[in-house]
């Protein structure tokens, strides 16, 4: 499966090509500080507080959260959990058919431990961030998922994207039912993971699909499927 690993690689680095020239949108700038590009997430752990049982009788959708910021080795857990590297081929926590791999993971952060409020893309194969935007944009995301509250309110929020031609290339038009599949595979992953964490998880798929990629200004081959509010429970 080494062949999958690479293209995972090639993707990559096509994503570092294009993201200088993106079409930058709402009349913003888009610098980045080559010092502070990379954001080299802490290790996961790989050993929980509760039980997989306890976690699924446990995991309801959350939609309101506590005013307080997440760390970033929660972030760290969260991103491992929905496309973590497990495997010296590139296996990831969630599967995919022929370990093709089509999505993409990006967060908005708002309330974060040292992570500066702004959009990142998760790097599976070397567990790290690249920061695409700086400043908080969830209110954008806020506006571009139809008002839910749920996302201005989390201090970090996951999008779940597809590059729908890695997989029918392979297994033509089937292949969509199988993003679909595996975006369902990564999210409940991220659900269970939150819920161990003592966190509150929110799976969103109702927004609108252009607004979301400017707002986190995703490549031209990338569709947004899931919006994953996540923040912190309230004291009851």
């Amino acid at each position: 499966m080494k062949k999958y690993f690479i293209l995972a690689v090639i993707y990559e680095i096509i994503f570092l090509l294009n993201i200088a020239c993106f079409p930058l949108t709402m009349g913003e700038a888009m610098t980045i500080d080559k010092s502070k590009e990379i954001v080299k997430l802490p290790a996961p752990r790989f050993d929980g507080n509760i039980p997989v049982e306890t976690a699924l009788l446990k995991r309801r959708s959350v939609r309101s959260y506590a005013a307080e910021a997440l760390t970033l080795a929660e972030v760290s857990q969260l991103l491992w959990s929905a496309q973590g590297i497990t495997d010296s081929r590139g296996f990831r926590t969630a599967p995919s058919a022929g370990a093709l791999y089509p999505l993409e993971v990006y967060i908005v952060a708002g309330r974060v431990q040292d992570l500066p409020a702004g959009i990142f893309k998760y790097r599976p194969h070397r567990h790290e961030l690249f920061k695409i935007l700086e400043g908080d944009r969830r209110a954008q995301l806020c506006s571009a998922a139809l008002n839910q509250s749920s996302v201005i309110q989390a201090p970090v929020v996951m999008v779940f994207c597809a590059v729908y031609e890695r997989i029918t290339g392979k297994y033509g038009n089937r292949g969509m039912q199988y993003v679909y599949m595996e975006v369902g595979h990564a999210s409940q992953n991220v659900c269970l993971q939150a819920v161990s964490l003592g966190l509150g998880p929110l799976t969103i798929g109702a927004f609108y699909d252009d607004q979301v990629k400017t707002v986190i200004h995703a490549m031209a081959d990338e569709r947004p499927l899931y919006i994953m509010p996540i923040g912190r429970l309230k004291s009851e």
